[in-house]
C-alpha cells in the first residue's frame, strides 16, 4: 500500500484499512510462528503498512482505539 492510497481514503475507510492490516499482521505473526510462511518479507511489509495507517490517521486527529472499539459494539 502506498501512502499516496493511504492519504486518498476517507476515515471510515482509513480505519477500516488500519483494522484489516492488523489482522493481517496477527496472522503472518502467527504463521511465522508455527512454521508456515515462507515469505517473512511479508512481516516487515505489513508492520509498515500499519504504520503508515497509523501515521496517516494521526495526522488527521483520529483516535484510533476509540474508533476502532465503537465498530465491534
Amino acid at each position: 500500500m502506498k501512502a499516496s492510497e493511504v492519504h486518498a481514503m476517507t476515515d471510515q475507510d482509513l480505519v477500516e484499512a488500519l483494522r484489516e492490516a492488523r489482522q493481517e499482521a496477527f496472522n503472518l505473526r502467527f504463521r511465522h510462528a508455527t512454521g508456515e510462511l515462507e515469505n517473512t518479507a511479508a512481516l516487515r511489509e505489513s508492520r509498515r503498512n500499519v504504520a503508515r495507517l497509523l501515521t496517516v490517521a494521526r495526522e488527521r486527529g483520529i483516535d484510533v482505539n476509540k474508533e476502532l472499539s465503537r465498530k465491534r459494539k
